[in-house]
Protein backbone atom coordinates (compact mmCIF):
# COMPACT_ATOMS: atom_id res chain seq x y z
CA UNK A 1 0.00 0.00 0.00
CA UNK A 2 3.06 2.28 -0.18
CA UNK A 3 4.77 2.84 -3.54
CA UNK A 4 7.63 5.16 -2.56
CA UNK A 5 9.21 7.06 0.30
CA UNK A 6 10.12 10.60 -0.73
CA UNK A 7 11.30 12.11 2.57
CA UNK A 8 12.60 10.54 5.76
CA UNK A 9 13.98 11.88 9.01
CA UNK A 10 14.90 9.03 11.36
CA UNK A 11 12.78 8.98 14.49
CA UNK A 12 10.74 12.01 13.45
CA UNK A 13 8.98 12.17 10.10
CA UNK A 14 8.30 10.30 6.86
CA UNK A 15 6.55 11.19 3.60
CA UNK A 16 5.33 8.35 1.37
CA UNK A 17 3.34 8.02 -1.85
CA UNK A 18 0.47 5.70 -2.73
CA UNK A 19 -0.57 5.75 -6.40
CA UNK A 20 -4.20 4.65 -6.67
CA UNK A 21 -4.80 2.85 -9.99
CA UNK A 22 -8.03 1.72 -11.61
CA UNK A 23 -7.02 -1.96 -11.46
CA UNK A 24 -6.75 -2.05 -7.64
CA UNK A 25 -8.50 -5.22 -6.51
CA UNK A 26 -10.80 -3.40 -4.08
CA UNK A 27 -12.48 -1.14 -6.64
CA UNK A 28 -14.85 -3.64 -8.33
CA UNK A 29 -16.87 -4.09 -5.16
CA UNK A 30 -16.45 -0.63 -3.65
CA UNK A 31 -18.60 0.63 -5.31
CA UNK A 32 -19.89 -0.44 -8.74
CA UNK A 33 -20.11 2.62 -10.94
CA UNK A 34 -18.53 4.91 -8.35
CA UNK A 35 -15.17 3.40 -7.30
CA UNK A 36 -13.80 4.67 -3.97
CA UNK A 37 -10.79 3.68 -1.90
CA UNK A 38 -12.17 2.28 1.38
CA UNK A 39 -11.36 4.19 4.53
CA UNK A 40 -9.94 1.06 6.16
CA UNK A 41 -7.36 0.85 3.37
CA UNK A 42 -6.45 4.48 3.86
CA UNK A 43 -5.69 3.55 7.45
CA UNK A 44 -3.73 0.51 6.25
CA UNK A 45 -1.60 2.71 3.96
CA UNK A 46 -0.83 5.02 6.88
CA UNK A 47 -0.02 2.06 9.12
CA UNK A 48 2.42 0.60 6.60
CA UNK A 49 4.14 3.98 6.20
CA UNK A 50 4.22 4.34 10.00
CA UNK A 51 5.93 0.94 10.25
CA UNK A 52 8.70 2.16 7.94
CA UNK A 53 9.08 5.30 10.05
CA UNK A 54 9.34 3.31 13.27
CA UNK A 55 11.63 0.51 12.07
CA UNK A 56 13.97 2.16 9.56
CA UNK A 57 17.19 3.41 11.16
CA UNK A 58 19.19 6.44 10.01
CA UNK A 59 21.85 4.23 8.38
CA UNK A 60 19.25 2.41 6.29
CA UNK A 61 19.17 -0.74 8.39
CA UNK A 62 15.89 -2.19 9.61
CA UNK A 63 15.37 -2.77 13.32
CA UNK A 64 14.72 -6.44 14.19
CA UNK A 65 11.20 -5.68 15.35
CA UNK A 66 7.66 -5.88 14.06
CA UNK A 67 5.24 -2.92 14.05
CA UNK A 68 1.49 -3.55 14.06
CA UNK A 69 -1.58 -1.34 14.21
CA UNK A 70 -3.37 -1.45 17.56
CA UNK A 71 -5.73 1.48 17.19
CA UNK A 72 -6.73 4.57 15.18
CA UNK A 73 -7.82 7.62 17.17
CA UNK A 74 -9.79 10.53 15.77
CA UNK A 75 -9.78 9.35 12.18
CA UNK A 76 -11.54 11.69 9.77
CA UNK A 77 -12.13 11.11 6.04
CA UNK A 78 -12.62 14.48 4.38
CA UNK A 79 -12.53 13.76 0.62
CA UNK A 80 -13.12 10.64 -1.51
CA UNK A 81 -10.11 8.95 -3.10
CA UNK A 82 -10.54 7.23 -6.44
CA UNK A 83 -8.66 5.86 -9.46
CA UNK A 84 -5.87 8.13 -10.71
CA UNK A 85 -5.29 9.91 -7.41
CA UNK A 86 -1.77 10.23 -6.01
CA UNK A 87 -2.01 10.11 -2.24
CA UNK A 88 0.77 11.74 -0.22
CA UNK A 89 1.07 10.28 3.26
CA UNK A 90 2.77 12.44 5.89
CA UNK A 91 3.58 10.65 9.16
CA UNK A 92 5.19 12.12 12.26
CA UNK A 93 5.91 10.49 15.64
CA UNK A 94 3.92 12.08 18.48
CA UNK A 95 5.23 9.89 21.28
CA UNK A 96 7.32 6.74 21.35
CA UNK A 97 8.03 4.15 24.03
CA UNK A 98 9.95 0.88 23.77
CA UNK A 99 6.83 -1.15 22.98
CA UNK A 100 4.31 1.44 21.77
CA UNK A 101 4.15 4.58 19.63
CA UNK A 102 1.58 7.18 18.62
CA UNK A 103 1.99 8.43 15.06
CA UNK A 104 0.09 11.32 13.50
CA UNK A 105 -0.92 10.66 9.91
CA UNK A 106 -2.28 13.04 7.29
CA UNK A 107 -3.13 11.98 3.72
CA UNK A 108 -3.22 14.51 0.87
CA UNK A 109 -4.36 14.47 -2.74
CA UNK A 110 -2.63 17.47 -4.29
CA UNK A 111 -2.88 20.02 -1.46
CA UNK A 112 -6.21 18.87 -0.02
CA UNK A 113 -6.44 16.70 3.10
CA UNK A 114 -8.37 13.52 2.35
CA UNK A 115 -7.83 11.70 5.68
CA UNK A 116 -6.16 12.31 9.02
CA UNK A 117 -5.86 10.78 12.47
CA UNK A 118 -3.53 9.29 15.06
CA UNK A 119 -2.33 5.69 14.83
CA UNK A 120 -1.47 3.60 17.86
CA UNK A 121 1.36 1.23 16.85
CA UNK A 122 2.73 -1.71 18.85
CA UNK A 123 6.47 -2.46 18.52
CA UNK A 124 7.51 -6.03 19.28
CA UNK A 125 10.72 -8.03 18.75
CA UNK A 126 10.45 -10.16 15.64
CA UNK A 127 10.47 -13.81 16.76
CA UNK A 128 13.04 -16.31 15.56
CA UNK A 129 11.60 -19.29 13.70
CA UNK A 130 13.36 -22.58 14.47
CA UNK A 131 12.20 -25.81 12.84
CA UNK A 132 11.45 -28.59 15.35
CA UNK A 133 14.07 -30.88 13.77
CA UNK A 134 16.87 -28.31 14.02
CA UNK A 135 19.42 -28.86 16.81
CA UNK A 136 20.14 -25.60 18.65
CA UNK A 137 22.34 -26.38 21.63
CA UNK A 138 21.92 -24.68 24.98
CA UNK A 139 23.85 -21.41 25.07
CA UNK A 140 23.46 -20.54 21.39
CA UNK A 141 22.02 -17.09 20.68
CA UNK A 142 19.58 -16.70 17.79
CA UNK A 143 18.69 -13.15 16.70
CA UNK A 144 15.22 -11.76 16.19
CA UNK A 145 13.62 -12.75 12.89
CA UNK A 146 16.21 -15.43 12.11
CA UNK A 147 14.89 -18.58 10.40
CA UNK A 148 16.54 -21.95 11.09
CA UNK A 149 15.55 -24.68 8.62
CA UNK A 150 15.12 -28.43 9.25
CA UNK A 151 18.07 -30.48 10.52
CA UNK A 152 20.42 -27.53 10.92
CA UNK A 153 22.91 -27.87 13.79
CA UNK A 154 23.98 -24.83 15.82
CA UNK A 155 26.60 -25.19 18.54
CA UNK A 156 26.48 -23.78 22.08
CA UNK A 157 28.95 -20.92 21.49
CA UNK A 158 27.34 -19.63 18.29
CA UNK A 159 25.83 -16.13 18.16
CA UNK A 160 23.60 -15.40 15.17
CA UNK A 161 22.34 -11.87 14.51
CA UNK A 162 18.88 -10.74 13.46
CA UNK A 163 17.14 -11.73 10.23
CA UNK A 164 19.56 -14.44 9.20
CA UNK A 165 18.59 -17.59 7.27
CA UNK A 166 20.16 -20.92 8.17
CA UNK A 167 19.51 -23.58 5.54
CA UNK A 168 18.56 -27.21 5.96
CA UNK A 169 21.41 -29.39 7.20
CA UNK A 170 23.81 -26.48 7.69
CA UNK A 171 26.30 -26.83 10.55
CA UNK A 172 27.56 -23.87 12.60
CA UNK A 173 29.98 -24.64 15.42
CA UNK A 174 32.63 -23.11 17.68
CA UNK A 175 32.86 -19.56 18.95
CA UNK A 176 31.24 -18.19 15.80
CA UNK A 177 29.57 -14.80 15.49
CA UNK A 178 27.35 -14.09 12.46
CA UNK A 179 26.03 -10.61 11.65
CA UNK A 180 22.61 -9.41 10.56
CA UNK A 181 20.99 -10.57 7.34
CA UNK A 182 23.48 -13.33 6.56
CA UNK A 183 22.17 -16.30 4.60
CA UNK A 184 23.70 -19.76 4.96
CA UNK A 185 22.46 -22.27 2.40
CA UNK A 186 21.92 -26.01 2.97
CA UNK A 187 24.87 -28.17 4.00
CA UNK A 188 27.36 -25.36 4.48
CA UNK A 189 29.83 -25.93 7.34
CA UNK A 190 30.71 -22.77 9.24
CA UNK A 191 33.07 -22.45 12.21
CA UNK A 192 34.45 -25.99 12.33
CA UNK A 193 37.98 -26.69 13.53
CA UNK A 194 40.81 -25.82 11.11
CA UNK A 195 42.59 -28.34 8.89
CA UNK A 196 45.89 -27.52 10.56
CA UNK A 197 47.98 -30.27 12.16
CA UNK A 198 49.24 -27.78 14.74
CA UNK A 199 45.73 -27.19 16.06
CA UNK A 200 45.32 -28.75 19.50
CA UNK A 201 41.78 -27.72 20.37
CA UNK A 202 42.68 -24.27 21.72
CA UNK A 203 39.81 -21.73 21.91
CA UNK A 204 39.65 -19.77 18.67
CA UNK A 205 36.96 -17.76 16.85
CA UNK A 206 35.22 -17.05 13.59
CA UNK A 207 33.74 -13.58 13.08
CA UNK A 208 31.35 -12.99 10.18
CA UNK A 209 29.88 -9.58 9.37
CA UNK A 210 26.52 -8.61 7.95
CA UNK A 211 24.59 -9.56 4.81
CA UNK A 212 26.91 -12.30 3.61
CA UNK A 213 25.77 -15.24 1.49
CA UNK A 214 27.27 -18.72 1.90
CA UNK A 215 25.98 -21.10 -0.76
CA UNK A 216 25.72 -24.87 -0.62
CA UNK A 217 28.66 -26.84 0.84
CA UNK A 218 30.78 -23.78 1.59
CA UNK A 219 33.32 -24.41 4.39
CA UNK A 220 34.73 -21.70 6.65
CA UNK A 221 37.09 -22.62 9.50
CA UNK A 222 37.87 -20.73 12.65
CA UNK A 223 41.38 -19.55 13.54
CA UNK A 224 44.41 -21.08 15.21
CA UNK A 225 46.41 -19.87 18.15
CA UNK A 226 49.50 -19.40 15.98
CA UNK A 227 47.61 -17.24 13.50
CA UNK A 228 46.03 -14.84 15.98
CA UNK A 229 43.10 -17.03 16.96
CA UNK A 230 40.47 -15.61 14.62
CA UNK A 231 39.18 -15.96 11.07
CA UNK A 232 37.39 -12.77 10.09
CA UNK A 233 34.94 -12.06 7.24
CA UNK A 234 33.47 -8.61 6.57
CA UNK A 235 30.14 -7.54 5.06
CA UNK A 236 28.25 -8.17 1.82
CA UNK A 237 30.38 -11.04 0.53
CA UNK A 238 29.21 -13.84 -1.76
CA UNK A 239 30.70 -17.33 -1.36
CA UNK A 240 29.45 -19.62 -4.13
CA UNK A 241 29.02 -23.36 -3.76
CA UNK A 242 31.97 -25.41 -2.47
CA UNK A 243 34.24 -22.40 -1.86
CA UNK A 244 36.54 -22.63 1.16
CA UNK A 245 38.01 -20.13 3.63
CA UNK A 246 40.75 -21.66 5.75
CA UNK A 247 41.92 -20.73 9.25
CA UNK A 248 43.14 -17.25 10.15
CA UNK A 249 42.05 -15.65 6.86
CA UNK A 250 40.90 -12.05 6.61
CA UNK A 251 38.21 -11.32 4.02
CA UNK A 252 37.08 -7.72 3.51
CA UNK A 253 33.79 -6.40 2.14
CA UNK A 254 31.92 -6.92 -1.14
CA UNK A 255 34.10 -9.79 -2.36
CA UNK A 256 32.98 -12.61 -4.66
CA UNK A 257 34.22 -16.20 -4.45
CA UNK A 258 33.36 -18.41 -7.43
CA UNK A 259 32.40 -22.07 -7.16
CA UNK A 260 35.21 -24.03 -5.53
CA UNK A 261 37.46 -21.01 -4.93
CA UNK A 262 39.86 -21.87 -2.10
CA UNK A 263 41.94 -19.86 0.36
CA UNK A 264 44.82 -21.43 2.22
CA UNK A 265 45.46 -20.36 5.80
CA UNK A 266 46.42 -16.80 6.75
CA UNK A 267 45.28 -15.28 3.41
CA UNK A 268 44.07 -11.67 3.25
CA UNK A 269 41.45 -10.74 0.64
CA UNK A 270 40.73 -7.03 0.43
CA UNK A 271 37.53 -5.21 -0.53
CA UNK A 272 35.79 -5.83 -3.87
CA UNK A 273 38.18 -8.58 -4.92
CA UNK A 274 36.90 -11.45 -7.07
CA UNK A 275 38.34 -14.97 -6.92
CA UNK A 276 36.87 -16.99 -9.77
CA UNK A 277 35.86 -20.64 -9.89
CA UNK A 278 38.26 -23.35 -8.75
CA UNK A 279 41.15 -20.97 -8.11
CA UNK A 280 43.49 -21.60 -5.19
CA UNK A 281 45.35 -19.02 -3.13
CA UNK A 282 48.47 -20.15 -1.26
CA UNK A 283 48.91 -19.59 2.46
CA UNK A 284 49.97 -16.13 3.64
CA UNK A 285 49.15 -14.47 0.29
CA UNK A 286 47.34 -11.18 -0.07
CA UNK A 287 44.73 -10.33 -2.70
CA UNK A 288 44.51 -6.59 -3.33
CA UNK A 289 41.40 -4.47 -3.44
CA UNK A 290 39.45 -4.76 -6.72
CA UNK A 291 41.75 -7.58 -7.87
CA UNK A 292 40.33 -10.11 -10.31
CA UNK A 293 41.61 -13.70 -10.09
CA UNK A 294 40.61 -15.69 -13.16
CA UNK A 295 39.16 -19.19 -13.07
CA UNK A 296 41.39 -22.21 -12.32
CA UNK A 297 44.28 -19.97 -11.28
CA UNK A 298 47.01 -20.85 -8.77
CA UNK A 299 48.15 -17.81 -6.78
CA UNK A 300 51.42 -18.27 -4.86
CA UNK A 301 52.39 -14.60 -4.41
CA UNK A 302 50.43 -11.44 -3.62
CA UNK A 303 47.95 -10.52 -6.38
CA UNK A 304 48.07 -6.83 -7.26
CA UNK A 305 45.04 -4.59 -6.73
CA UNK A 306 43.00 -3.44 -9.74
CA UNK A 307 44.63 -6.09 -11.98
CA UNK A 308 43.66 -9.31 -13.76
CA UNK A 309 45.69 -12.24 -12.43
CA UNK A 310 45.13 -15.52 -14.25
CA UNK A 311 46.79 -18.88 -14.81
CA UNK A 312 48.74 -21.75 -13.29
CA UNK A 313 51.09 -20.33 -12.17
CA UNK A 314 49.31 -17.03 -12.24
CA UNK A 315 50.53 -14.16 -14.41
CA UNK A 316 49.47 -10.54 -14.54
CA UNK A 317 47.22 -9.55 -17.44
CA UNK A 318 47.27 -5.84 -16.68
CA UNK A 319 44.66 -3.44 -15.38
CA UNK A 320 41.07 -4.66 -15.03
CA UNK A 321 39.75 -1.53 -16.74
CA UNK A 322 36.25 -2.78 -17.47
CA UNK A 323 35.75 -3.97 -13.89
CA UNK A 324 36.93 -0.65 -12.45
CA UNK A 325 34.61 1.35 -14.69
CA UNK A 326 31.70 -0.84 -13.59
CA UNK A 327 32.67 -0.12 -9.98
CA UNK A 328 32.40 3.61 -10.61
CA UNK A 329 36.07 4.57 -10.89
CA UNK A 330 36.60 7.83 -12.74
CA UNK A 331 38.21 7.87 -16.17
CA UNK A 332 41.12 9.84 -14.71
CA UNK A 333 41.83 7.24 -12.04
CA UNK A 334 41.68 4.39 -14.57
CA UNK A 335 44.07 6.25 -16.88
CA UNK A 336 46.58 6.89 -14.07
CA UNK A 337 46.45 3.26 -12.98
CA UNK A 338 46.93 2.08 -16.56
CA UNK A 339 50.05 4.21 -16.91
CA UNK A 340 51.37 2.98 -13.57
CA UNK A 341 50.94 -0.62 -14.72
CA UNK A 342 52.87 0.14 -17.89
CA UNK A 343 55.82 1.16 -15.74
CA UNK A 344 55.52 -2.08 -13.78
CA UNK A 345 54.89 -4.52 -16.62
CA UNK A 346 56.30 -3.25 -19.92
CA UNK A 347 58.96 -0.63 -19.12
CA UNK A 348 61.75 -3.23 -18.58
CA UNK A 349 62.58 -1.45 -15.32
CA UNK A 350 63.02 -3.53 -12.19
CA UNK A 351 60.34 -3.10 -9.53
CA UNK A 352 62.31 -0.63 -7.41
CA UNK A 353 63.07 1.66 -10.35
CA UNK A 354 59.53 1.36 -11.73
CA UNK A 355 58.08 2.46 -8.39
CA UNK A 356 60.49 5.37 -8.26
CA UNK A 357 59.42 6.50 -11.74
CA UNK A 358 55.75 6.24 -10.80
CA UNK A 359 56.31 8.37 -7.71
CA UNK A 360 58.23 11.00 -9.71
CA UNK A 361 55.55 11.33 -12.39
CA UNK A 362 53.27 14.21 -11.26
CA UNK A 363 50.45 13.08 -13.57
CA UNK A 364 50.11 9.76 -11.73
CA UNK A 365 49.54 11.10 -8.24
CA UNK A 366 46.23 9.86 -6.83
CA UNK A 367 44.99 7.70 -3.95
CA UNK A 368 44.59 4.60 -6.13
CA UNK A 369 48.16 4.72 -7.46
CA UNK A 370 49.54 5.38 -3.98
CA UNK A 371 47.66 2.33 -2.67
CA UNK A 372 49.22 0.25 -5.47
CA UNK A 373 52.71 1.48 -4.52
CA UNK A 374 52.15 0.80 -0.82
CA UNK A 375 50.75 -2.66 -1.60
CA UNK A 376 53.91 -3.66 -3.48
CA UNK A 377 56.28 -2.24 -0.87
CA UNK A 378 54.45 -3.92 2.02
CA UNK A 379 54.36 -7.34 0.38
CA UNK A 380 56.09 -10.11 2.32
CA UNK A 381 55.78 -12.91 -0.24
CA UNK A 382 56.45 -10.76 -3.30
CA UNK A 383 53.89 -9.73 -5.90
CA UNK A 384 52.85 -11.25 -9.21
CA UNK A 385 54.46 -9.04 -11.85
CA UNK A 386 55.11 -11.61 -14.56
CA UNK A 387 53.26 -10.30 -17.58
CA UNK A 388 51.36 -12.87 -19.60
CA UNK A 389 52.67 -13.78 -23.05
CA UNK A 390 49.99 -12.97 -25.62
CA UNK A 391 49.79 -12.28 -29.30
CA UNK A 392 49.28 -8.58 -30.12
CA UNK A 393 45.78 -9.26 -31.42
CA UNK A 394 44.78 -10.73 -28.04
CA UNK A 395 45.49 -7.53 -26.15
CA UNK A 396 42.56 -5.11 -25.88
CA UNK A 397 43.26 -1.50 -27.00
CA UNK A 398 42.80 -0.08 -23.50
CA UNK A 399 45.73 -2.07 -22.09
Amino acid sequence: MVDAVTDFTSGERLVAIKNVTVNEDFFPGHFPGAPLMPGVLMIESMAQAASVLLLLAADGSILPHRASLRGADGMKFRKPVGPGDRVRLELSIVRRRPTMARVRGVAYVLDQIVAEGTLVMAIEPEPAIIHPTAVVEHGAEIGAGTVVAPNAVIGPLVKIGPRCKIGAGAIIEGATTIGEGTEIFPYASIGLIPQDLKFRGEPTRLEIGTFNVFREFVTVHRGTEGGGGVTRIGDHNLFMAYSHVAHDCRVGHHTIFGNGATLGGHVTVEDYATISAFSGVHQFCRIGSHAFIGGYSVVTKDALPFAKTVGNRARNYGLNSIGLIRRGFTAGAVTRLRHAYRYLLVSRLNTTRALAEIEKDPELQCAEVQYLIDFIRQSKRGVILRRATRRPEDVSPDE
